[in-house]
């Protein structure tokens, strides 16, 4: 669901971990490479990630390799174009009223 999207996308490490992985699959130390944090610290990042169905990771003996799950990321766009949408039609509508008041002076 987007509410799991959103939470997982809602520390600034983990939407770091996303924008790389948008360059296609890529290893744990890849990824996470420079961020000065610990790897206790990594991996609960990134199983937030994996429990939010954004991240995938196949386990091939020593090395994880990871990847974008783009339907995730495709459920939390669709709500907020929905949302957006909806904000545009009020404004519109808010305008619409404030011309009218304004011709009427």
């Amino acid at each position: 669901m987007a509410n799991d999207t959103f939470k997982a996308l809602a520390h600034p490490l983990r939407r770091d971990i996303v924008e790389r992985l948008s360059g296609g699959v890529a290893t744990v130390g890849e990824v996470t490479r420079d961020f000065g944090v610990s790897k206790p610290t990594i991996s609960r990042h990134l199983k937030m990630l994996e429990d939010a169905g954004v991240v995938s990771r196949v386990i091939d003996g020593r090395t994880h390799r990871l990847a974008l799950q783009p339907e995730a990321l495709s459920e939390a766009s669709q709500w907020l174009d929905a949302q957006r949408e909806r904000w545009e039609r009020l404004f519109d509508v808010v305008g619409e009223y404030l011309d009218e008041q304004e011709e009427r002076r």
